[in-house]
């Protein structure tokens, strides 16, 4: 994938992921959503499934999966560290 689709990907997946557990701001958000597919797909491998979904729609679906995952523990830790809000 180049570039262009990735910032795509991460912008759709992290935008909703933080749409349901609470973003990090736009750019923020993106990144999670760029990260969140690397941890999406190895999520998916160590558990032995695939998405229902095939090309730019698993990717996406994918990437939500674990960017949700992600902004979980982003959370958690921060919430545990006693931090500020994300």
């Amino acid at each position: 994938m180049d570039l262009l689709t990735w910032l795509i990907v991460g912008l759709v997946a992290g935008v909703l992921a933080g749409l349901l557990v609470g973003g990090v701001g736009l750019v923020g958000d993106i990144v999670v959503g760029i990260v969140g597919a690397f941890v999406g797909g190895w999520l998916f491998r160590q558990l032995g499934v695939t998405t229902p979904f095939s090309g730019l729609a698993g990717t996406i679906f994918t990437a939500f999966v674990g960017a949700v995952v992600l902004l979980v523990l982003l959370h958690l830790l921060h919430r545990r560290r006693g931090g500020r809000r994300l």
